[in-house]
């Protein structure tokens, strides 16, 4: 099958935001019996699994290094970059937060704890 940048392989589908992210993973988990183990504590716990593996593939590298991540590496990269992702978006989908309002809220909190300069 031929796929498109937006497919999933299992499904064919389309995701275009959050919700349609959340709702394949859901239909994902739910297809294999995952579900009971998608506990706050498991996924927060598999997230930062996945960050760090994300961090490993900078861990040496100096900071220009870092801005210059091409081929494989990069690829590699990515692929941890959608882990995060998948994991935080089942989290705050177990934990019934919406990540788009949380973040919103967040900057809004940051920019009155850390106001721009005049």
């Amino acid at each position: 099958m031929k796929l498109d940048g937006n497919q999933t392989a299992e499904t064919g589908g389309t995701i275009h935001d959050l919700t349609e992210l959340r709702d394949t993973l859901r239909a994902f988990v739910a297809a294999r019996n995952w579900r009971m183990y998608h506990t706050p504590k498991n996924l927060a716990m598999a997230l930062i699994v996945e960050a760090a593996e994300l961090v490993e593939h900078f861990q040496w590298d100096t900071p220009e290094e870092s801005l210059a991540t091409t081929g494989d590496k990069a690829a590699a990269v990515r692929d941890e970059v959608a882990d995060v992702l998948v994991y935080l978006v089942e989290l705050a989908d177990v934990l019934d937060i919406d990540l788009l309002a949380a973040a919103r809220d967040k900057i809004a909190k940051n920019a009155i704890k850390y106001p721009a300069p005049p």
